[in-house]
Parts: structure tokens; sequence; C-alpha cells
């Protein structure tokens, strides 16, 4: 039996507000010194084919974009030239992306009912895969599209395999990760207030006790990490549609 949630048992009727906060304030320090989100794939930057994304999902009705300080003129002229209507703010980044995420979530239209966090490094995003978990945000209050892991797990200690890890229930999570506005805000600041580490964005929502459902992700939406990233993104991104 698929973990996945379909989709079919969701309602179509319009969902609520919802506003996108993409991350962008990393300094892309295992990308060799270069800044991934302004790498040119096919003379396009990596952060506009994130933000082109939401831009065309009828289901988000504003994105903010946190960033560093250094980057608010190079990503406001980016926004211009790409005519992303939807970006209403570019905001600061904290210390850590819990901060830098916190920035961004109370920054959104006080109207936003949802809201949307993704890294701005998974520039290979659909348009689709945002509407099916914003529609399963907008039933079940959170959720997170998310791909089965298939290769073998060891667990390992002292350069020694200890155990293999039964695989079966074990999920990668990928952006965007969407909550209801209240949800998320509670959850980051709870996080924050007391410097609790976390990964994602559900890790600090299960901590205060939320459910995050899953949808289908895709292989393709991958986080660009290292440099070898940017040539897997370019394929992906070159591919006609």
């Amino acid at each position: 039996m698929s973990a996945f949630l379909s989709l079919k048992k969701i309602s179509s009727n319009k969902p609520p507000t919802c506003s996108a906060v993409i991350v962008a304030a990393g300094l892309s320090s295992r990308c060799k010194g270069e800044d991934k989100l302004f790498h040119l794939i096919n003379d396009k930057p990596v952060l506009a084919y994130t933000i082109e994304a939401f831009e065309n999902s009828a289901l988000i009705n504003e994105i903010i974009i946190v960033t560093r300080e250094d980057k608010f003129e190079q990503i406001g002229a980016l926004c211009k030239r790409g005519g992303y209507h939807k970006t209403t703010k570019i905001m600061g980044g904290g210390l850590t992306r819990a901060d830098s995420v916190v920035n961004g979530i109370f920054a959104v239209s006080n109207k936003a009912k949802l809201i949307a966090i993704h890294d701005g490094a998974r520039p290979c995003i659909d348009t689709k895969l945002i509407d099916n978990t914003i529609l399963a945000a907008a039933k079940f209050q959170a959720a997170a599209p998310a791909v089965k892991i298939s290769p073998t797990i060891k667990r390992v200690q002292g350069g020694v395999i200890t155990e293999t890890v039964d695989r079966e229930s074990l999920y990668e999570i990928q952006t965007p990760q969407i909550f209801r506005a209240e949800i998320i805000k509670a959850a980051l600041t709870n996080a924050v207030k007391k410097s609790i580490p976390v990964t994602d964005d559900c890790q600090a929502a299960e901590i205060i006790g939320a459910l995050v459902h899953i949808v289908e992700g895709s292989h393709n939406n991958i986080k660009i990490t290292n440099p070898e990233d940017l040539a897997f993104a370019k394929a992906i991104l070159s591919k006609p549609k």
C-alpha cells in the first residue's frame, strides 16, 4: 500500500490564500566559492527558475524572498527582469536557516492562511507539485513532498557497519513544506526561542505535535549543494516541456 496521500480524496474547492517564502540566504560554501543561486543555466540564474515555478502557480498569492542583504539589489533586479510580480518583499536572512525562515513567515500577508517554505536552491520544482502540496496542506493543515529511499542504508560507527537499516518506512522529505500559518509560526518561534536545532521546517512542526502529511515528490526536485548538482539541474531544466 502506498504511503503517499491520494490527491483524489482532496476537495477541488479553492484552497485558502497561500504565501510562499523562498529561502535564499545561504553562503554556497560547498560550491567552491560560486554563488549557486546565480549560476546561469541556459542564460537564466538558478534562483529565477525557482521563483518562476511559484509565480506560475495560480494557488500562490505572494512570494517573499529571504536572502543576504548584499543580494537585495541583485534579486530585486532579477524579479523585475523576469516579471515576477508576486514577489512582494525581499527580507534579510538570520544566523541560521530557522532564523531566516522566521523572518520570512512573519513578513507574509495577514490574509495568508497557508505558508509554503521552499529552498531557493531547488530550481527543478514544478508548479504541479507545488499545487498538489498546497491542496494537501489545505485539507490536512501541513504537507510536504517526499520520495521513498531506495538505496541500502547502513549505520556505521568507527568506520565499521553496525546495522542495516530497514528502509521500508524511510523517505526523503523535499520542499515546498506547507503549513497552516499559525502552525508554522508557532513551531519555528518555539524552535528559535529554545535554540532547538532543526534540519527542516517539518521537524519544527513535529516538535509541537503537528502531523505532516506527505504527497509524492519528484526525484527531479533536487537541492543544489555541490558543483556536480549544477550539471544535474541543467540536464533536468534543459529537457523540453
